[in-house]
């Protein structure tokens, strides 16, 4: 299988690197002084230093030819420039191609998932064969070898079942869901919470404030999930629980850092400043907002995300207000 991996940042150098051992992988990246410092030192200093990257794996940065003759394609943009980048391989995908999203992310202006996007461009793609993969995956942690796994989601089963050893190795485990909805929304309302969840830390709070966070985020993972047509049960698998634990506990999640950086005191613009690498949790927060609005979703804790990233609210008020909410059943509202 020849496999195109589009975007040359952490995660998608991480997935060409895994699929380099299954199958023939090129990578694009957008600028070519990157592609050629991958091809000539085996290595990814902007996004993965340290990392030794595989002979097999090659780096371009002409989207005409990572695509030519690719059986599969894997798109890792971040979702401000998803649609920017997918529109540039207009006629450079077959129909039946799978096409398969690793952005955790929502379209800011149109409130899409990605797969949404991505049948948006590619008008007449077959719809069942475009998905997302998503998982408890941190780059480095995987990089290193660490044991863990990810959901491959698809309308076409025996695609997804085709692609699974593609990203299967010994220390990376794959497993496939029909439940595109769901996956690609509990990916992209995670990382919400999960700034929630590295401001609490910030404050200097312990593991009974995270448990919450993240017990009552789910919640409302689930309800926005539910109420667009996504099934329940993914929200307790690898793409839901999964992801939302790795994400609120390790320093090594963007969207974490960022959130604690907010619970010491720092500005969200000071924040981003200094990153180089994008949380996708601060572009989704508006989005989810508007989804939940629109379909009379109940999110406190992404709401109050909301207040403390764009309406000025700080952090000490946003924990009051959610503190302060009237007392509910612990069931209420779980599913819309």
């Amino acid at each position: 299988m020849r496999v195109a991996v589009i975007g040359a940042g952490s995660w998608g150098t991480t997935i060409a690197a895994i699929a380099s051992a299954n199958a023939d992988v090129i990578i694009w990246a957008r600028r070519r002084e990157l592609a050629d410092r991958i091809n000539a030192e085996r290595a990814n200093p902007d996004y993965l230093a340290g990392f030794f990257l595989s002979g097999d794996l090659v780096a371009t940065s002409d989207l005409e030819r990572a695509l030519d003759n690719a059986d599969l394609v894997v798109v890792g943009v971040p979702s401000h420039g998803y649609r920017v980048v997918l529109e540039q391989t207009r006629g450079l995908i077959a129909p039946s191609t799978p096409v398969i999203s690793l952005t955790k992310g929502i379209e800011t202006d149109t409130g899409m998932r990605m797969s949404e996007v991505t049948l948006e461009i590619l008008t007449g793609h077959e719809p069942a064969a475009v998905g997302v993969l998503s998982g408890p995956n941190l780059a480095v942690e995987i990089m290193e070898g660490q044991p863990a796994a990810t959901v491959i989601a698809m309308g076409d089963t025996d695609a997804a079942a085709r692609i699974q050893p593609v990203f299967n190795t010994p220390r990376f485990r794959v497993y496939t869901n029909p439940d595109v909805v769901g996956v690609e929304l509990a990916g992209a309302t995670k990382n919400v919470i999960a700034i929630a969840a590295g401001v609490s830390t910030g404050l200097g709070f312990g593991m009974n404030t995270m448990a919450t966070l993240a017990t009552r985020g789910l919640a409302e993972m689930t309800r926005l999930g539910i109420a667009l047509g996504g099934q329940a049960l993914t929200f307790g698998g690898l793409a839901g629980v999964g992801d939302l634990m790795a994400t609120c506990g390790s320093p090594r999640s963007r969207n974490n850092r960022v959130g604690y950086q907010l619970g010491r005191g720092r500005t969200i613009d000071a924040i981003l400043a200094d990153m180089t690498m994008v949380a996708e949790g601060v572009k989704t927060t508006r989005p989810v907002l508007d989804l939940a609005a629109r379909h009379g979703v109940e999110m406190p804790i992404a709401e109050a995300v909301g207040r403390i990233l764009h309406d000025g609210e700080t952090v000490q008020q946003a924990m009051a207000a959610l503190m302060g909410r009237a007392p509910k059943s612990e069931g209420h509202g779980i599913v819309p």
